[in-house]
C-alpha cells in the first residue's frame, strides 16, 4: 500500500520549500508512462504554474487540495477568467477537474499546500504551444511574480 498521510507531505514539503521553483513533486505511479500518473505536488506560495493545457486526447486533470489553500484559475483562448474557485479544505472546496484543452493555473496561497493530482497517462512533458502565449514565460521572474499578483487581486 501507498500511503498518502502528514509524513510524505512534510517531507515533500520540505524538499519543495529548498527548490528554486518552490514545488515538489512525489509521484505514485511507478513507471511515466503508466495510463493514469497520480501525484502529491507540494506547492510553495510564489510558485509559477504558467497557465497551460493538454491538447493530448483525452488528458484530464484532477486537482484535490489536501491542505493549505489555492486559487484554481480557468481561461478562454485569450487569457480572459473564465472560472475560479479558492480551493480550502477547511471551507469545504477540495478540489476540481479540468477537461482536456482548458487553459489553467493553480495560484498557491498558503505555505505547506499539498495538492493530490491524478492525470491521464502516459506523462508527456508540456510541448510548447500547450503554454498560454499570453502569459509569462517561467524564465521572465519579474513578469510572472506580476501575473500571480494581478490573479490574487481577483480573489474575492
Amino acid at each position: 500500500m501507498k500511503l498518502i498521510d502528514k509524513k510524505i507531505l512534510d517531507l515533500t514539503t520540505a524538499k519543495a520549500k529548498s527548490s528554486p521553483r518552490l514545488r515538489m513533486n512525489h509521484n505514485f505511479h511507478d513507471r511515466l508512462d503508466d495510463p493514469i500518473n497520480r501525484l502529491i505536488n507540494a506547492i510553495e506560495p510564489g510558485s509559477y504554474l504558467r497557465p497551460h493545457r493538454h491538447i493530448n486526447a483525452g488528458k484530464t486533470e484532477i486537482f484535490l487540495l489536501l491542505r493549505g489553500k489555492a486559487a484554481l484559475f480557468l481561461f478562454d483562448d485569450e487569457g480572459n477568467i473564465t472560472e475560479q474557485v479558492v480551493l480550502d479544505p477547511l471551507s469545504g472546496v477540495y478540489g476540481g477537474e479540468i477537461a482536456p484543452e482548458v487553459w489553467h493555473t493553480l495560484i498557491i496561497l498558503e505555505t505547506g499546500s499539498v495538492v493530490y493530482e491524478i492525470k491521464t497517462g502516459p506523462f508527456t512533458p508540456l510541448a510548447p504551444d500547450e503554454f498560454a502565449s499570453w502569459s509569462p514565460a517561467v524564465e521572465d521572474v519579474s513578469a510572472a511574480q506580476e501575473y500571480i499578483n494581478k490573479l490574487k487581486s481577483r480573489i474575492a
